[in-house]
């Protein structure tokens, strides 16, 4: 039998679209072998598919058909921060910003079942402007949260498992450039940041710096707009590189373990600050711990050792993937409270290969018996080995129960 097409969200498809790096309606048709005026009204909301175009659809876009049914969330009209190169080309951005949405949305599921850690990070602005911040403030800022998160001076081991545990959502997901980095985005929904990495970069040292970099973001940007953004990119591109220097190899700490800045004494520093050299050249840059002549000669012999593609040590360290989202994903199996069955069927509207790349799952997670374990809280009025009945899809929006006000 057809779907009711009736609530068709012509959001949805312009969503799916990005999401599967298809660039334009003409290729969609293409697919479809339907006419391209067509789906422009589809995408335009000025007509909805029948429900045999929406089951082709659903086929060719790899989804279920209830995603194009499922109202689509309000994140808010924050920015999506990415860290990313000049070369960065429109439909890869647009690709990951989409992805991100189904993040976020994989999330509000897990959410609904689970109490994840609550987010803990400081007013570090205290009402500044960003556009007010000087190189100082910056270290000020870096050192003030290190103080917050119980830091001291020592090497952060591992920012993503760090982050996650202060209540960033952390996923990750194959970019296909290696002109990205992250993203970083506050969803308003929730009130949280979330944060995307590459996996197409696939070193530990290199994570360390980019998950920093988006923590920065949502830490120093929270309330920037879109037109500031564009307005002011390279600026905000600068801060959030400059906390994240700072984060990771704090000032007094660094200056005094680096001592004398050469290439090898920086490459002993790199297995004890989880840093690239790269970075860590930058940040004796900022210190002033070299001068400009010193910092291109350290580039220079950088290069000609073909560091630029990959470090000493790159190999030797696994990268570090976000966990939290995917071990809540798993107790919630693991505690009989939703199958693996129930959740595609029922709850995500993306497919199973979609959810297992975004939480960095092991391939094929879905068709295993058993999921993952964490310990987190049970949803308040949740209790463990509830079940629930099947019923049609509906918007999480009306199944969350509210929370009181703390």
């Amino acid at each position: 039998m057809s779907p009711n097409t009736t609530k068709f969200v012509s959001g949805r498809l312009k969503e799916a679209r990005d999401a599967r790096g298809i660039p334009t309606l003409i290729t969609l048709a293409s697919l479809l072998n339907v006419n391209t005026s067509s789906v422009s009204r589809w995408e335009d909301g000025q007509s909805v598919p029948s429900g045999e175009k929406l089951l082709d659809l659903a086929e060719k876009l790899n989804l279920r058909p209830s995603y194009f049914l499922r109202p689509m969330f309000n994140h808010g009209d924050g920015p999506v921060f990415f860290r990313s190169l000049a070369s960065a080309r429109k439909r890869d951005i647009g690709r990951q910003r989409a992805r991100l949405r189904w993040l976020q949305e994989i999330s509000i599921v897990i959410q609904h079942y689970i109490d994840l850690p609550e987010l803990d990070t400081p007013d570090l602005l205290h009402g500044e402007s960003y556009q007010t911040l000087r190189d100082e403030d910056i270290e000020r800022i870096a050192e003030e949260l290190r103080i917050y998160w119980k830091l001291g001076s020592d090497p952060v081991a591992n920012v993503v498992d760090l982050i996650e545990r202060h209540g960033f959502f952390v996923g990750a997901d194959e970019m296909g450039t290696t002109a990205l980095d992250g993203l970083c985005n506050w969803s308003s929904f929730n009130s949280r940041p979330y944060i995307m990495l590459a996996k197409d970069k696939m070193s530990f040292f290199r994570r360390q710096m980019d998950a920093a970099h988006e923590m920065s973001h949502a830490i120093l940007h929270k309330g920037v707009s879109d037109e500031a953004l564009k307005q002011d990119f390279d600026l905000i591109e600068a801060q959030a590189f400059r906390l994240a220097s700072a984060f990771l190899m704090p000032a007094k700490a660094f200056a005094l373990a680096v001592r004398v800045p050469t290439l090898s004494r920086l490459m002993v520093l790199k297995d004890h600050w989880h840093v690239s050299i790269k970075a860590m050249i930058r940040r004796c840059k900022d210190l002033a711990l070299v001068s400009p002549e010193e910092e291109r000669q350290l580039y220079k012999y950088y290069s000609a050792k073909g560091w630029s593609k990959e470090e000493p040590l790159d190999r030797t360290v696994p990268v570090a993937s976000p966990r939290m989202l995917g071990q809540a994903l798993g107790l919630i199996v693991s505690s009989g409270i939703r199958t693996k069955e129930e959740l595609l069927a029922n709850e995500f509207t993306v497919k199973a290969h979609d959810v297992e790349s975004l939480l960095c799952l092991d391939d094929g997670w879905f068709s295993k018996k058993t999921g993952q374990l964490f310990n987190f809280e049970w949803t308040e009025g949740r209790k463990r080995g509830e079940q629930f009945e099947p019923g049609e899809v509906v918007s999480f929006a009306q199944m969350i129960p509210r929370r009181k006000a703390d």
